[in-house]
């Protein structure tokens, strides 16, 4: 049957002939995945070297493998094979393998140059894949390097063409127009907070009919889909349907079996792993909820978060695509229309918002040490690329200067998260490999397994004593699903599902593990004396040893963990006793991380170069001195603290100086008067006489005095009533001293005899509080400052209160006194009044002289 693809092939063949990059465009349904490498293999392009075919998913991979070999009347493992993580069916005719991205690195570890290969496809890439990302910029290092000879097929639904050819630098673009079959769109909002299965439920019987295919309804994530089973069951079956489900924790004996055609008709729930490149027969209608979950890494605080969030536009149009593959289809959306305006175009590439350890190992191995040098059509964020490194070093897998370690290069081998690499690397030491492959199969296969509230029933354990994980160590959440794991691998009896998925992985790392035990460290003799489940802990602590948490209190839940996050228990966590636990899976969340499963563990399992004991010094406002207690650390996390005596020293010195300078800044203290005073007449003269060059009072001046003081004492209170004036006075020379109490006076001695102090707070006018009757004598102010200011008397009455300010004596006299004189004389009787001011005796007090 011809397919809309079929258009623009001559154009597709003529490049990879031409071994010019393509860049494919063209809708859901077109042929690209099954329509291009049949004819592909047609044209003869395998004599360049085998075809690879990248899909982002296993199930696709596989799928993709079967209907390409269908449409050649083949089967797989012949001409056409695939390459999934542990599984692969290929052999050596096979010219065209279906891979996913995750495999084509891998074979670029030993084949760094593709020199078997003479053509790439990369499939979906409007996925956006942080692995998808790390392919295209290697073929394209590869292409422009060394092997121009080499094709390249970047194809997409969605995505604009132009700027990937614009990153490749040369290439054709190619859009492709056609689709199979026409897709009507339908929109039937929900009702205000109305569940999505609910919502289903109601458009199920309009859906029946309206089409006499199969249902494919998109779901968020896992629960959403239980969920929706649950709620459909009934209806469906008396609607003339079966219920089926697909998501990506499926084995691939239960995926497959949703993809093959049924004798009824099907509802099959699935999340986005249903959204490109599957194709489910017999599907003609499509229910879409508009959102999923996407796993988002948080790197202000190093930890990973599922999200669910409203799908783009672009993810909305493939999903409306899957219901037009075999004829006519209706897609309904379940938002309004007017909703798609606020939806993105397209999804964030995963390399802006995902952890990026494993990519960085990968790029380690391949000695890109600069990540940043790397060819990326869209760079990572350069924080979690340095996250990324911090963890690696962690792990052992890479040394200070970036590059990969021996052991880096063992766990790079490992098809698994550096983590979990470790896991297994460590497991070695301890003697407990295979339970550690179990586990590291687990939480790569399907985490929620080992999830403290998974819900699923106690396993029957393989064994009890040594056997037992969970009896040597009970506080483990993963311990029961690893014990029920080994019971299961026990027996002789073939099984299916997940749980047979997890141990076939495991053994397969097993064999991995084995491969490069030679190089590894050999076992630690004491180990065999501690329970299996003990060792299993110590190995999962040296692969998770940035999420070690301390429980806040005996027997709270909540806990913060290292770098600060707060985090809580799941409650039905075994870890009930452990004042220190392992977050193993855990989400961000929004005030304080969830932790879905622990283990719990005990500070003397760690090293000694993991584990820090600093006396530190703090303030006390209660008491305004320094205490000091002696804190245990790991990393930055205080495990316990214990109060001791303070000693005066550096890092004390350090705590008293920051909070002195919290209230006074690099000033001396403000509650002395005279060194107020000295402060302010210094100003004055630096403000006034340029020419005397005196420093100012500052940080440089009074920096090391401060030092000194705070080195010397605990209380505040000591450094604040030091004789702070002595120690400003000895900023200075003698010689500039002189010039100060010369040209400053910090007082003067009146006419009256009194010694009388001058303000110099108000800048430039420096004053004298002073009675009129002990001035009596002076016919003019006396100047300050070289003579260049004169001295302003605030000239109070006999009852204290300013009566009148003046900076010029003579004029005071002529001018103003006499109405003075005549305003307070019969007020205040006993003062003297004398008519002649200038030639009168000055008094002390201000009364008549007797």
């Amino acid at each position: 049957m011809p397919l809309p693809i079929d258009e623009v092939l001559p154009r597709i063949l003529s490049s990879i002939q031409a071994a010019r990059p393509v860049v494919l465009k063209a809708p859901p349904g077109a042929g690209k995945t099954t329509g291009i490498p049949p004819v592909l293999l047609k044209e003869g392009i395998q004599q360049f070297g085998q075809i690879l075919l990248i899909q982002p998913r296993r199930l696709a991979a596989r799928s993709a493998a079967r209907r390409i070999a269908s449409t050649l009347g083949e089967t797989v493992g012949d001409r056409i094979g695939y390459h999934v993580r542990f599984d692969r069916r290929t052999g050596t005719r096979t010219e065209l393998v279906a891979m996913t991205p995750g495999m084509l690195l891998r074979r670029l570890n030993d084949d760094p140059l593709l020199d078997s290969v003479g053509c790439v496809l990369l499939d979906e890439f409007h996925e956006r894949s942080l692995e998808l990302d790390l392919c295209l910029g290697m073929l394209h290092r590869i292409r422009t390097t060394l092997r121009d000879d080499l094709r390249l097929v970047v194809m997409s639904a969605t995505l604009d063409p132009d700027p990937i050819v614009d990153f490749l630098g040369e290439g054709d673009a190619v859009v492709s127009q056609g689709r199979s079959y026409p897709v009507d769109i339908r929109y039937r909002p929900m009702q205000s907070r109305q569940r999505t299965e609910d919502a289903v439920a109601d458009l199920l019987p309009e859906v029946r009919d309206a089409t006499d295919g199969d249902v494919l309804v998109f779901l968020p994530g896992v629960g959403e889909i239980k969920r929706a089973s649950q709620r459909l069951a009934h209806l469906a079956s008396s609607l003339g349907y079966e219920v089926a489900e697909l998501y990506g924790d499926l084995s691939p004996e239960q995926q497959d079996r949703v993809l093959r055609p049924a004798d009824r008709r099907k509802v099959v729930l699935s999340t986005n792993v249903a959204e490109t490149s599957v194709t489910i027969p017999g599907v003609t209608a499509v229910i879409d909820g508009g959102q999923a979950k996407v796993m988002t890494f948080h790197a202000a605080v190093g930890l990973p978060r599922l999200q669910r969030q409203p799908i783009s536009v672009a993810s909305a149009d493939q999903r409306a695509g899957r219901a037009g593959r075999t004829q006519p289809g209706i897609a309904y959306r379940l938002w309004p229309e007017a909703m798609n305006r606020s939806r993105p175009a397209y999804d964030v590439p995963e390399s802006r918002r995902s952890d990026l350890c494993q990519t960085v190992l990968i790029l380690s191995r391949w000695g890109e040490i600069d990540v940043a040098s790397f060819p990326w059509i869209d760079p990572p964020p350069s924080k979690s690329v340095d996250q990324a490194k911090a963890l690696l070093r962690q792990l052992g897998a890479i040394d200070q200067g970036g590059k990969m370690t021996s052991d880096g290069y063992r766990m790079s081998n490992m098809p698994l998260h550096p983590r979990l690499s470790k896991l297994i690397a460590s497991a070695n030491r301890w003697n407990v490999l295979w339970p550690a492959c179990l586990t590291a199969a687990m939480l790569s296969e399907r985490p929620s397994l080992a999830n403290a509230d998974s819900g699923s029933d106690s396993p029957n354990r393989s064994a009890s004593g040594d056997a037992s994980v969970s009896s040597g160590w009970a506080e483990n959440d993963l311990a029961d699903a690893v014990d029920r794991l080994q019971t299961l691998s026990n027996q002789k009896t073939q099984r299916s599902g997940v749980e047979a998925q997890i141990i076939r992985v495991a053994r397969r790392l097993e064999k991995i593990a084995r491969s490069n035990r030679d190089a590894a460290p050999a076992h630690d003799e004491s180990a065999a004396k501690l329970p299996v489940g003990q060792r299993l802990a110590r190995a999962l602590l040296s692969a998770f040893p940035d999420r070690i948490a301390r429980r806040r209190d005996t027997a709270s839940a909540q806990g913060v963990m290292i770098g600060g996050r707060g985090v809580r228990l799941t409650p039905s966590s075994t870890v009930a006793n452990s004042a220190l636990f392992l977050c193993i899976d855990v989400d961000s969340g929004d005030t304080e991380a969830k932790v879905r499963s622990a283990v719990g563990i005990q500070l003397d399992w760690l090293d000694d170069e993991r584990v820090s004991q600093v006396d530190e010094a703090e303030f006390d406002p209660s008491t305004e001195s320094l205490v000091m207690r002696r804190r245990i650390y790991v990393q930055d996390l205080l495990i316990s603290e214990t109060p001791i005596k303070c000693v005066s020293n550096e890092s004390t010195a350090e705590v008293l100086l920051g909070e002195y300078l919290k209230r006074y800044g690099w000033c001396p203290p403000d509650c002395h008067d005279s060194v107020n005073e000295f402060v302010a007449r210094v100003e004055f003269l630096r403000s006034n006489t340029p020419e005397l060059e005196l420093p100012p009072i500052g940080r440089e001046q009074i920096e090391p005095t401060l030092r000194m003081l705070c080195a010397q004492h605990i209380q505040l209170s000591s450094v604040v009533n030091a004789s702070w004036i002595d120690f400003l006075r000895a900023v200075y020379t003698y010689e500039q001293l002189r010039q100060i109490d010369h040209n400053a006076p910090d007082s003067l001695t009146v006419p009256g005899g009194s010694q009388r102090k001058i303000d110099y707070s108000e800048a430039d006018r420096p004053t004298m509080s002073v009675k009129p009757q002990e001035l009596f004598g002076w016919t003019e102010s006396p100047r300050l400052a070289m003579s260049r200011v004169a001295l302003r008397f605030q000239l109070l009455a006999p009852n204290g209160r300013p009566q009148q300010l003046t900076d010029d004596l003579a004029s005071f006299w002529k001018n103003t006194y006499p109405q003075v004189r005549k305003d307070l004389r019969g007020r205040y009787p006993k003062h003297h009044w004398p008519e002649d001011p200038l030639t009168a005796a000055a008094t002390r007090n201000g009364l008549k002289p007797r």
